[in-house]
Parts: C-alpha cells; structure tokens; sequence
C-alpha cells in the first residue's frame, strides 16, 4: 500500500480539519488535570476530591458521546460538531467570567467541559465516512491524534495559571477555540453517501450485538487508561515526587504526547498485520508498565520514561481498536463511536477518580495502578476468545479487503 494512495482516496481537508477540531476540544477536556494542583490548594480539596473533579469531565464526555454520536446520523457531522463547539466556548466564558470558588462550581464546570470530550463521536466519523476499508486505520489514526490536545493542556496550563491565575486560563483557552471554529466551518464537509438517519429505537439494537459490548470494553481499557493518566498524572508527580505544578505538568506533557502521537501509528500498524494483532501485544506492554508503575519508583525520571512506555501501547491500541470497528459497523459508525467512545471516557473516569480514592484511603497510588493493569491483563483474554470467530466472519477476506 503507498502513502500517496491514501491522500488520493479521501477528503484531506476534512481530515485535517477534524484533527483541528478534535485536537483542541480534548486540550479543553482535560483542563482541569494540569489545573488541579494549584484549584486545590486555593479550595483546600482532599485527594479524593481532586481525583473526582479531574474525573467528572470524563465520565461527563464519556456519556454526551452517546447524544452526539446520535446527533451525528439525525444532523450529520458537521452541523452536530458546530452545535458542540458553540456550547464548549460559552461554557468556558462563563468559567472564565464566573465566580468558581467551590468544589461544587468545579464539578458543574466539569460537567460542561465534557461537551468538548464528545468531540470524539462527531470528528472520527467525520473523517472515517470518506475512506474506505483499507485506509480506516489510518485515517482514524490521524483524526485520533487529535487527543495531543490534553498535552497541551498539560504542557500551558499550569504555567499560565502560574502568571496570570488559575481562573484566567479559562479565558486563554477561547483564543484557539475560536480560530479551531472558524477552520472547521471553513474546510471541513460531510461526505457523500452518509447512512439514512435511524429511528431512536434502532439504536439500542446494537447494543443487542455482542461485537459492540467487546469493542466497548476494549476501547474502555486503551482510551481509558490513557485519558484517566492524562488528567491524574500532574497530580500524580506533584503529590509523589513533590514537583512544582509546572514542572509536574511538563512530565504529564511528555507521556501525553507520546500517547497521542502514536495513535495513528497504531492505526497503520493495524492495517498492515491486522488490528488484533497489534491490539493483543499492545495489551500485554500496557499491562507490564503500568504494573510496573505501580510499584512506586523511587525517581520521577524513571516514573516518565514508564508512563511515556505505558502511554505509547495505549496509544498505539487506540489506533488498533478504530481500525476494526468500522470493519465491524461500517453503517452504524455513528453511533458505535458515541458507545466505544462512551466507554472509553468512563474507562478514564474510573481511573482517574481510582487513583485519588487509592491515594486518601491507602497513603499510596499503587492499587489504583495495579487494578488497572490487571484490566488490560483481562481484555487480552477477552481478545484471545473472539478472535476466531471475528476472523472467520465478518473480517473473513471474502466480506472485508481490510486485514483483521
């Protein structure tokens, strides 16, 4: 396959737009992560609080995918992914505008940052609907990318709401929203040849579907782990190793980018020796380093260069899992989006709100870590028991030419 075959066979502006799009709505979704250090010490949170209000956008985004996702067969993409950045950009005035000086307010606003986390449901099948079969990896790989944004936030956040406070970063943040808006209204278009909107009903049908519950779980383990990490770990580096808010957020950044700039490598990979394939070693490097992980290292450049090697398999598996959903649902990828993207936000809720409770109840971040790693152990048997039967039927050759 060459690259230049893949540049020919969709729609590069959209692509790129809804890379845009996705990019900096995920920087906004994780916002309160790089943050939360210094909102903590300003609203005296215990660990347990912090854990919670860095997880309420994620379980928040986790479940708004579900609407958008439907949004996205009723409206199209486009206008769907219109609609939400207008909610994220008034949400985030009023953040910068309003009075946030309780743990409440802060759970409020992470409710309304989660509009930005369902940016997932409208960018990918915005892109994926003008691609076909053997270029799905890739082309999802690419508009996946899109979730460097929370390095960003990792890697400004904190520095800005050291100059100019915690609350005015908020107000920052509109300036790149307002010019991700005007590209995508400009260059991004819905592809020809969409699937005819659905009944409300019919969506619940796939639920009905076994294939769609793997797909959720599988993705709830490899997003998951890498959005949880990407909102907890400047708390984590603060609180472990005793770094500034600044210098914990530059550490997060690097996992982060390391996460999120493999994903589209993952979705190559998949195309080329087959998404299960590359999702089963994925598991087991995931597994290994964030067990290793939760052994507590001793320094804080050992503890990066593990999390830059656990958040480079999740990465990497993000790609690998949206290589084969569409192979699976190509006409319900609307709404299988919103669900497997729905689960991945809950898997990251989890996460992130498992670490602050380990840490206020055990003293310590280690059986957060742990249980996670064991999770990942679990999908790579779950993975093992169904990939027979997906290779012998609808990722058989003589249904897809994608390779499964």
């Amino acid at each position: 396959m060459k690259t230049t075959s893949f540049w020919k066979a969709g729609h590069t502006p959209t692509l790129l737009a809804s890379f845009f799009y996705f990019d900096l709505s995920f920087m906004v979704w994780v916002l309160l992560g790089p943050l939360a250090v210094q909102i903590s010490k300003d609203l005296g949170l215990t660990p347990a609080q912090k854990g919670l209000m860095v997880a309420t956008p994620l379980l928040a985004g986790a479940l708004l995918r579900i609407v958008m996702g439907v949004l996205v067969d009723h409206l199209k993409p486009k206008k769907a992914g219109a609609i939400g950045q207008v909610i994220v950009i008034a949400s985030l005035a009023w953040a910068w505008l309003g009075h946030l000086n309780s743990y409440e307010t802060m759970l409020t606003l992470g409710i309304l940052l989660g509009v930005a986390g369902a940016a997932f449901a409208v960018a990918l099948p915005l892109a994926s609907r003008w691609y076909p079969p053997e270029h799905q990896g890739t082309a999802l790989g690419i508009a996946g990318a899109g979730n460097s944004g929370t390095a960003f936030a990792a890697l400004f956040a904190p520095t800005l709401a050291m100059a100019y406070g915690w609350q005015n970063v908020f107000g920052w943040c509109l300036v790149p929203l307002g010019i991700a808006f005007i590209v995508y209204l400009v260059f991004a278009k819905d592809a020809p040849g969409a699937p005819p909107p659905k009944a409300m009903v019919e969506y619940l049908h796939v639920l009905k579907d076994k294939d769609a519950w793997w797909f959720m779980f599988f993705y709830s383990v490899t997003f998951g782990g890498f959005s949880g990490l990407a909102s907890s770990l400047t708390i984590y580096f603060n609180s472990q190793y005793g770094l500034s808010p600044v210098t914990a957020g530059y550490f997060t950044a690097a996992c982060v980018f390391a996460g999120s700039l493999v994903r589209p490598m993952g979705g190559i990979i998949a195309d080329r020796i087959g998404g299960i394939k590359t999702l089963s070693l994925m598991y087991v490097l995931a597994a290994l380093f964030l067990f290793i992980a939760s052994t507590g290292l001793q320094s804080a450049a050992m503890a990066v260069v593990i999390f830059v090697l656990a958040m480079l398999s999740l990465g990497t598996g993000n790609g690998a899992v949206f290589q084969l959903v569409p192979q699976r649902f190509r006409k319900e990828i609307g709404v299988m989006t919103g669900l497997v993207g729905m689960a991945g936000g809950v898997g990251g809720f989890y996460l992130a709100s498992s670490l602050g409770y380990s840490k206020q109840i055990t003293g310590s971040y280690q059986l957060g870590l742990t249980l996670f790693a064991a999770l990942a152990v679990l999908a790579l048997v779950g993975l093992t028991a169904v990939k027979g039967r997906w290779r012998t039927t609808w990722g058989s050759a003589a249904m897809t030419t994608a390779k499964i």
